[in-house]
């Protein structure tokens, strides 16, 4: 989620509305740290996860834009934002499933640290899915009816 959030952050400070950049900004970051506290739990069982995970996917897309740009090819940015938008919603949708199972796996075996960090990171993904939810709603009419 942090990797989609910064991205979208950065790809739409061009256009006018500036609290989606600075919001898409918190959330991104809000992201980050909750991979970190489920690294710091994983490390105190044996695992070792990446605290700052690679997005292959932006680095993709990050080319194929500059790659249309070369070629004199330039896209909707309204719409670019709208379907980051949704990308943002839909990955914390899926996010908050995760957090779902992962509070009760932590109640079945008892694991209250565990538990604990899902109780504090899971209302913010909430906060999230509610807050593209209502950027979507509030700017799809302009933008797909212009």
């Amino acid at each position: 989620m942090g990797d989609v959030g910064f991205r979208t952050a950065e790809d739409h400070t061009a256009l006018a509305d500036h609290s989606i950049y600075h919001l898409v900004q918190n959330l991104a970051e809000s992201s980050r740290q909750h991979v970190r506290k489920i690294v710091e739990i994983a490390c105190d069982y044996g695992e070792k996860l990446d605290p700052e995970p690679k997005s292959e996917l932006a680095t993709a897309r990050r080319l194929r834009e500059r790659g249309s740009e070369l070629l004199g090819r330039k896209g909707f940015p309204e719409l670019a934002l709208l379907h980051d938008l949704r990308e943002i919603y839909t990955k914390a949708c899926g996010v908050s499933a995760d957090w779902e199972m992962l509070a009760h796996a932590a109640q079945g075996i008892q694991h209250l640290d565990l538990l604990a960090v899902v109780q504090r990171c899971h209302p913010d993904t909430l906060r999230q899915m509610k807050w593209a939810n209502a950027a979507i709603k509030e700017n799809s009419t302009q933008i797909l009816v212009s």
